[in-house]
């Protein structure tokens, strides 16, 4: 598993937005233009950031939640994997959203992150160590085998992407509160279902 952000103090949350912001809000704006924008030895910034797009009102786009699932799925793959940089087909880095509606995305995170983000601190380390920080990443990994099937409940699907997020976050900030509430969040998703199936 890598850590990508071993050299560098990882960016905090509000920061990952400024970034996104400094993006044109005409036009389309492309997967690529965002991994680029963070950088493409950010893994888990990326990881937070898309899976935080997806909480947001874009994954009420048609196609978004499945696109976003293949780009988890690829990022926490390579993080297993242990690659240095992250690698993304052509497909996906073409892949883009209106501008302006990843503008309203960026200024709809802002309020709960601005909230959150000075809560966090490195703590309950075991949950983020190599053991750790691996089954998180598996678990991550499990989770985008399912979204594709979520497309027609976007609730559904912004579920998962908020548990991924916590994880994302608990991983790039080493916060194992955040890991905790990652894992709480699909406890809760799999008993919800559960009772649904009777």
């Amino acid at each position: 598993m890598t850590d990508s952000n071993a050299t560098s103090d990882p960016p905090d949350l509000m920061q990952i937005l400024d970034r996104l912001g400094e993006l044109p809000d005409g036009g389309r704006v492309s997967v690529g233009e965002v991994v680029a924008r963070l950088g493409v030895r950010s893994f888990a910034p990326v990881l937070v950031l898309v899976a935080l797009l997806i909480v947001s009102p874009l994954s009420g786009i048609p196609g978004t939640p499945t696109v976003s699932a293949l780009l988890i799925g690829l990022i926490v793959a390579q993080m297993v994997a242990g690659r240095e940089s992250l690698w993304l087909p052509g497909v996906l880095t073409r892949a883009s959203v209106p501008g302006h509606r990843l503008r309203q995305a960026v200024d709809f995170l802002r309020r709960p992150v601005g909230v959150v983000s000075p809560l966090l601190r490195p703590r309950l380390l075991v949950l983020t160590g190599r053991a750790g920080g691996l089954t998180v990443l598996l678990t991550c990994l499990a989770i985008t085998l399912t979204m594709p099937a979520m497309e027609l409940l976007p609730f559904a699907v912004s579920i998962a992407a908020l548990a991924i997020a916590c994880f994302a976050v608990g991983l790039m900030l080493r916060d194992g509160v955040m890991v905790l509430l990652g894992y709480s969040i699909v406890l809760l998703a799999v008993l919800f279902v559960r009772s649904l199936l009777g």
